[in-house]
């Protein structure tokens, strides 16, 4: 297929790019950078910023790179959870919505949308939930209430004007090459500010990325007329929940840390991270606070999903296990250790 890859050049994006590309696929991207590494592989690279879409230009640009695609991969979106509502809302709501309007002006018959399970949390235990679940109707976060309104836009979008769509919602994503969710986590591990959130009992799902990524190749191959993906969202996993805090002492043993000593109460999380949300809104920072209620409640709460749905209408199966996926890890680890 003629393949567009939002995010290309990002940790999922990169994944997804480089599944399409070994299977003979072509692909291009948008993004607002530069990609050396993306061009000598052959993957046609279009500036397009999707949170400017008010400028005409660069719609023209966006319509442009979409021109003879057959399937869009919207992989991008500003994630986090310190900046302001509205660079959320610019590039994951109205940069989804300007993507759609553009790929099917332009004819692109599939349109695959990486949303996350964090659209229907609630502030609550989320056990073995299923795609019956509920967007919320308070939101504890920008990004998740973004990324509802862009899959809700996604889903409508379904079979307009001959388009056929899907969302995936990915728990979790983590493996080499990751830039966001490890190092976080090994930096305030090495800061001494990682503490656990809650009793330490609560389970998660969690996934492998290159799992993640052959889901969304195998969503894209069964997104046609008549299939039950078409219009639907679905929980992407390893398909078993883990103890949240006992899977963090694992990661950090990769990198020769120690585990989780410290801990406080949900409440006082919760306390601390509304006290967090507040000056970081009076003093408009745009930096990630330490804590939010957010963050307080994905850390002390279970949450994991069903993916019974999305083994039955596309074939999803977790060909690389948690177990692998460590090792891989941990080999990407001693390399870098090794070249040092």
């Amino acid at each position: 297929m003629n393949a567009l890859v939002t995010g290309a050049g990002g940790f999922l994006g990169g994944y997804i790019t480089d599944a399409l590309l070994k299977r003979g696929d072509s692909v291009r991207t948008i993004c607002r950078g530069n990609y050396p590494e993306l061009e000598e592989r052959g993957v046609e690279i279009h500036h397009v910023n999707l949170a400017k879409m008010e400028d005409p230009g660069q719609f023209d640009a966006l319509k442009r790179a979409c021109d003879g695609v057959e399937t869009v991969f919207h992989v991008a979106a500003i994630s986090g959870i310190g900046e302001p509502w509205e660079r959320y809302f610019q590039t994951n709501t109205r940069g989804t919505e300007a993507l759609l309007k553009a790929a099917r002006e332009q004819g692109v018959r599939k349109f695959v949308f990486t949303s996350s399970p964090s659209v229907t949390f609630a502030g609550e235990d989320q056990i073995n939930v299923d795609e019956s679940a509920p967007y919320p109707t308070e939101w504890l976060a920008h990004y998740p209430h973004s990324k509802a309104l862009a899959e809700q836009r996604v889903l409508e979008a379904n079979s307009v004007g001959g388009m056929l769509t899907c969302a995936l919602r990915p728990h979790l994503i983590w493996g080499p090459r990751d830039k966001a969710l490890i190092p976080r986590l090994i930096q305030r591990a090495k800061s001494g500010r990682l503490r656990r959130v809650g009793d330490g009992k609560n389970l998660i799902d969690m996934i492998f990325v290159t799992n993640a990524a052959d889901a969304h190749l195998q969503a894209a191959d069964a997104l046609v007329e008549g299939s039950p993906v078409c219009g639907s969202a679905y929980f992407l996993s390893q398909g078993e929940p883990v103890n949240c805090w006992d899977w963090i002492d694992e990661l950090l043993a990769i990198y020769d840390l120690p585990p989780v000593r410290k801990s406080i109460s949900l409440r006082t999380a919760r306390r601390i991270g509304a006290v967090c949300e507040s000056v970081w809104k009076f003093f408009r920072w745009e930096s990630d606070p330490p804590m939010t209620r957010f963050l307080a409640s994905q850390l002390a709460l279970s949450h994991y999903f069903n993916i019974d749905r999305a083994r039955r209408d596309f074939g999803y199966d977790p060909k690389i296990s948690k177990e692998e996926g460590m090792a891989a890890l941990r080999a990407e680890y001693l390399e870098k250790f090794a070249k040092k």
